[in-house]
């Protein structure tokens, strides 16, 4: 009988996410901010309603591969091909400030000046790394809600948080490499290169089969199912075979497809599965997973450096890049809030971290917390930014 437990936790996160999430908009804030919260109230942390399980996060990463696929289908190709350079510029210094600010961090709380190379430097190292990480399906969401997302600042944003996340995994693989000299990050390079090798060639193939597909049974339901058959197998194929983060996968399946003569209805049936079920599990699956029972005032302590240099690194580190690529002040500013988000990926860095000893479980809380303040404050302060744009 256990096994329907499944049902009545859905139904739970179902309601839960709708009644915040409609709550969170009478508040001014995106409905997104509400199903986090929900997650949290009805979590192990407050009335314990509904325990974070297998299935759970199965569900949850397929709301997030879902809400990838739907972004890379709403996105400008033309706009991303002019904002590619630009977007791994702001990316790269959106990996180098924080992982220098976490370093720094944990060498300063701890009062601490590790010898390059020793175990005690390799944890500094690793604060940082778990900071270079961005969530990019929480800023995806937000800019949606918003209508900002096929705009310049918006497509910025989403191709400097894949770029991102690809450098992100390759800092973590040369970490971990430097402690476990069985891995190689030279082959994860090479892997990256050859997964958009292949996205490039395999893409333009399925393009074309797609588009002939849309011109003969236009706006007919094979066409979604056949591109969300193309977004599942992209996903498995980035993670299985080339170690790329399974949401960069489900994104260039989008990009493959937003150009094809039904991307818009394709994009249409997505939302229904996203916004019914997947996504409101999604989200609340972040706040899930906080659990604040072992929280004492020295982690308490960290925990609130740990996000303020998070989230002010980011904004400090794209911003300032975005600025130096001619945007104007203001764009900037949402870029680097756009940018500040932590989720999934911070998670997969975090569990790699304790599985080969660089962080120890104490640590996690921080990283959970990060999640979600940056989860709830960056839709809020987008909404900010752009209702201060000249109308």
């Amino acid at each position: 009988m256990e096994a329907y437990n499944v049902f009545k936790d859905l139904a739970i996160i179902i309601v839960a996410a709708k009644l915040c999430g409609i709550a969170a908009r009478k508040c001014k804030a995106p409905q997104v901010v509400g199903e986090i919260v929900a997650g949290l109230l009805i979590g192990p942390s407050i009335l314990g309603l509904v325990n974070q399980t297998d299935f759970i996060s199965q569900m949850a990463e397929i709301g997030v591969i879902l809400l990838m696929f739907s972004a890379g289908l709403e996105t400008d190709l033309k706009e991303l091909m002019k904002t590619g350079p630009i977007a791994c510029l702001i990316a790269c210094a959106g990996v180098f400030i924080p992982l220098v600010g976490g370093t720094l961090l944990y060498m300063i709380f701890y009062h601490t000046m590790p010898a390059a190379g020793s175990e005690e430097f390799y944890k500094a190292v690793f604060i940082g790394v778990i900071m270079t990480a961005t969530s990019v399906s929480i800023t995806v969401q937000s800019l949606r809600e918003l209508g900002h997302i096929k705009g310049r600042v918006g497509t910025t944003i989403l191709s400097a948080a894949i770029i991102d996340d690809i450098i992100g995994i390759i800092v973590l693989t040369f970490v971990v490499g430097f402690k476990n000299p069985e891995s190689n990050p030279g082959t994860v390079v090479i892997n990256t290169v050859l997964f958009f090798l292949a996205a490039g060639i395999g893409g333009y193939i399925a393009y074309q089969i797609f588009r002939r597909l849309s011109s003969k049974y236009h706006h007919t339901r094979r066409v979604p199912i056949m591109g969300l058959a193309l977004c599942l197998a992209m996903a498995y194929i980035a993670e299985k075979y080339f170690g790329i983060a399974d949401i960069t996968g489900a994104y260039v399946a989008g990009i493959i497809l937003c150009s094809i003569r039904d991307s818009e209805y394709i994009a249409e049936k997505m939302d229904i599965n996203s916004y019914m079920l997947f996504g409101p599990v999604f989200f609340a699956s972040i706040g899930l997973k906080t659990n604040i029972d072992n929280i004492n005032g020295t982690i308490l302590a960290f925990s609130i450096c740990f996000v303020l240099v998070a989230l002010i690194t980011k904004i400090v580190g794209c911003g300032l890049m975005a600025r130096i690529c001619k945007f104007s002040q203001h764009d900037s500013v949402k870029i680097g809030v756009g940018m500040m988000t932590r989720g999934e990926v911070a998670l997969i860095v975090s569990q790699k971290g304790l599985a080969v000893g660089l962080l120890t479980p104490v640590y996690f809380t921080s990283v959970i917390l990060l999640i979600i303040i940056s989860s709830i404050a960056t839709p809020i302060a987008l909404k900010v930014l752009y209702a201060k744009d000249p109308q």
